[in-house]
């Protein structure tokens, strides 16, 4: 068995940017079903925030990260989709990514169309299959038809501009809530039909005078406490509120008759991680995702890049709000 030495960030307790540490770790062979992977990039998302912070509890300590492109050093026994020197691109569990080299399964782990480079790869896998199983997978009752609106929050964010024009390719009406006019600007200038900056306006009257007073089938939101009840309010009988982050902290509990008194609606907590649980639906999905930027649809905008050994600062400015599109760290 050979071992190999990486850079790595790790926490060895729950708390702020401090606590992220950059460490030396011993890496070795992949076991069966898994592979070693050097990576070229690496992807900043807020779930690392949450399990930095703790929000997300999980063994300490713990290594960071989500998502990363690089190229395949070696595979396990019973992987088959991939071999040594592919280019390959990963938003998987467990955490793991804020490294040089893992070893980690297989099974979420895609190869890398040539026409796509490590920084792209590593800045939209996990955002790019988010928005994926959220527009595709994640609709409320009777589907999306072209033309109709959905309500986006956090709509200049990495998530939310990758969102912005997978809607506008479906033929959707995305209406994106941001927090300042340059952020708005952005979300119009990747395919929203219309932003709303909440921090000047009230979205949910803005969403009925855009609706024509009828509402919303469907909202997406990834900012949590700070927007969930009124998110409610934006919705049409029977329409689907996807809850799929917490950026403004935890949703307080819901007192479900609340649901009927608004027209008898629906809530769902869904997470990626769900829907990329086997490998064939998680090749599906990168597929599509693959076949959205590959033509142009979807071009995944990289406004911040780090080195790793700045990760306290990345994430500082991440919980700042500072960021817009998609960060990534370089090595």
């Amino acid at each position: 068995m050979s071992t190999i030495t990486s850079k790595a960030v790790q926490i060895t307790q729950n708390g702020g940017p401090e606590e992220l540490k950059l460490v030396t770790v011993s890496v070795g062979d992949p076991g069966p079903g898994e592979i070693r992977i050097r990576h070229k990039a690496i992807g900043l998302n807020y779930i690392d925030v949450y399990q930095r912070s703790g929000l997300y509890k999980l063994p300490l300590p713990l290594q960071l990260g989500m998502e990363a492109a690089g190229v395949i050093e070696a595979v396990g026994e019973g992987v088959t989709h991939l071999k040594a020197g592919d280019r390959a691109a990963y938003a998987s569990q467990p955490p793991g990514s804020y490294c040089e080299v893992r070893v980690m399964p297989a099974k979420c782990v895609c190869k890398l169309p040539d026409a796509i480079s490590f920084e792209t790869g590593a800045a939209m896998m996990l955002k790019g299959l988010t928005t994926q199983y959220l527009l595709s997978r994640t609709q409320p009752q009777g589907g999306l038809q072209p033309g109709d609106f959905v309500l986006f929050h956090a709509a200049a964010g990495g998530v939310g501009l990758i969102a912005c024009q997978w809607a506008k390719a479906m033929g959707l009406q995305l209406i994106g809530t941001a927090g300042s006019d340059e952020k708005c600007a952005l979300a119009l200038a990747n395919g929203a039909a219309f932003a709303i900056n909440y921090a000047k306006e009230d979205f949910v009257a803005r969403v009925k005078e855009i609706t024509g007073g009828k509402g919303l089938k469907v909202v997406y939101d990834s900012v949590g406490k700070d927007t969930f009840l009124k998110s409610l309010d934006c919705l049409q009988p029977f329409g689907l509120l996807a809850n799929f982050g917490n950026a403004s902290g935890k949703v307080e509990p819901l007192d479900i008759g609340l649901l009927a008194a608004k027209g008898s609606l629906y809530v769902s907590r869904p997470t990626l991680f769900t829907h990329i649980a086997t490998r064939e639906t998680t090749q599906e999905m990168a597929d599509e995702l693959f076949g959205m930027v590959s033509s142009g649809k979807v071009n995944i905008r990289i406004d911040q890049r780090f080195p790793l050994e700045e990760v306290q600062e990345a994430h500082r400015s991440l919980e700042a709000r500072q960021t817009t599109g998609c960060t990534i760290f370089t090595l």
